[in-house]
């Protein structure tokens, strides 16, 4: 258990806020690209509570600038795009992307009003399918050699959705290799070779045996945490007999992300981007390391549960998210469908908008969570005491951050320490882009053996 006070601390993330001020140290998912696309490239944000508005001007340049304009406070996302910049429907005052006023027509000729005025204004970086906009002060950090950013374009996808609670408890469902033997069981397991853009549906790597199976049947993981360069590696282990053992190899990605394998040819990086306090989007990036994304098929499979303009959930509090009684006592644990986002966005919202952690008695099956909190609460103090946090790099020193190695496999029992490596570097090797191999795990697997 905890106090409310250090609840407090590790949720909210306003200006003032402790945690606010760590997650103004670092890049966060604004919108996705295909958000601007159109005629009126014009989008309402909010993130980490503050109430803004992204536009691409005629130049193909981003702007992320306060929503209420600095004359009377009218709403920019009504907004005309003409003449380089964002104009106020209200008085026609116009600004640029850096939040610079224009013009003011309806001041008299020759009027020098403009020239002092300047939206608050923050930079926007175009990368693997998302709008990222950094929100604090001074140089912004360099962004890590991750999978998801080295791939080209054709091998990358990306995609949101909105969870109506606080980014930490969506983080930490992430984070809780457990519960994925019980939200997300299936009573029966479906045909394999039809889970192309469905995680926990295929086959485990190197076998024949389903996902679904093995999480079924192997219900009570060993769980180790390892602390990394870039935040945790959590390896799970689920023994099937005596000479072979499931290994699953998932990332916690400070400040808020976390990078896992969807199936033996793709991982997924994922970023819970607190809203406010009380609500928050998953972006994530789906990166092949075989053949091109079939990013018209990705789409719609997710299209199929959220809804345009704001990435919502068909399934939600307001329907029961589908929950159907029969459903639950013979087919799956939860009776809430075969979508486990529907299954997660059950779990994190049903806590509360932010989740009462003054009333939660912790097992050993949470131990990243401890740990993830810990790191969290150091990484915070840092931030107050005017170091730099986790993650937060230069260009040199973003180059060593690359991976992180995933993986999902039946190895040796004994042996499975290497077997992991193995496979992801097997995988990286025959990636038809150059996918860096970690130097962490580089040095330790010279030849592939257990793997192949």
């Amino acid at each position: 258990m905890m106090s409310q006070e250090q609840n407090d601390l590790i949720t909210r993330v306003s200006r003032k806020d402790p945690c606010g001020k760590l997650m103004r140290m670092y890049w966060q998912p604004a919108a996705l690209v295909d958000e601007l696309q159109g005629e009126r490239a014009v989008r309402p944000v909010k993130l980490l509570g503050e109430n803004l508005v992204l536009f691409r001007d005629k130049d193909g340049r981003y702007g992320l600038i306060d929503r209420h304009c600095a004359h009377r406070g009218a709403d920019l996302a009504f907004g005309r795009l003409e003449h380089g910049g964002l104009r106020c429907a209200f008085h026609g005052w116009l600004f640029d992307t850096s939040g610079q006023c224009l013009e003011t027509p309806a001041e008299p000729v020759g009027s020098q009003l403009c020239k002092g005025i300047k939206q608050r204004a923050y930079p926007v970086v175009e990368k693997s399918g998302i709008l990222w906009a950094y929100l604090g002060e001074g140089e912004p950090p360099a962004f890590p050699e991750l999978d998801c950013f080295t791939a080209p374009d054709s091998h990358t996808f990306a995609f949101k959705g909105h969870w109506g609670c606080n980014w930490l408890q969506a983080l930490e469902v992430g984070i809780d290799p457990s519960h994925a033997s019980f939200l997300h069981r299936f009573f029966e397991d479906e045909d394999t070779s039809t889970a192309y853009g469905k995680q926990f549906r295929g086959a485990s790597a190197g076998t024949d045996m389903p996902m679904t199976k093995i999480m079924r049947e192997f219900d009570r993981p060993i769980i180790n945490v390892e602390h990394t360069e870039y935040g945790l590696r959590l390896i799970t282990l689920r023994q099937i007999d005596e000479e072979r053992t499931h290994v699953r190899v998932t990332n916690q990605v400070f400040p808020h992300g976390f990078v896992l394998p969807m199936s033996t040819e793709m991982t997924i990086t994922q970023w819970h981007v607190p809203v406010d306090d009380e609500n928050c989007y998953w972006y994530a990036i789906f990166t092949s390391f075989t053949n091109p994304v079939d990013k018209q098929k990705m789409r719609e499979q997710r299209l199929e549960l959220y809804e345009l303009p704001d990435y919502k959930s068909r399934k939600n509090k307001s329907n029961d998210y589908g929950f159907d009684p029969h459903e639950q006592a013979t087919e799956t644990y939860t009776g809430m469908g075969a979508d486990i986002n529907v299954h997660d966005q059950w779990a994190v919202e049903s806590m509360g908008a932010i989740q009462d952690r003054t009333n939660e008695h912790l097992g050993q099956s949470d131990k990243a969570i401890v740990q993830y909190r810990r790191l969290l609460r150091a990484e915070i103090e840092k931030v107050a005491g005017g170091e730099k946090p986790l993650l937060f790099l230069d260009a040199a020193s973003a180059r060593s951050i690359q991976g992180p190695a995933t993986m999902d496999g039946i190895g040796p029992t004994q042996g499975w320490e290497l077997y992991w490596m193995e496979v992801d570097v097997k995988r990286r090797r025959g990636a038809p882009w150059a996918a860096p191999v970690p130097r962490e795990i580089a040095g330790k697997v010279q030849h592939l053996t257990a793997a192949e």
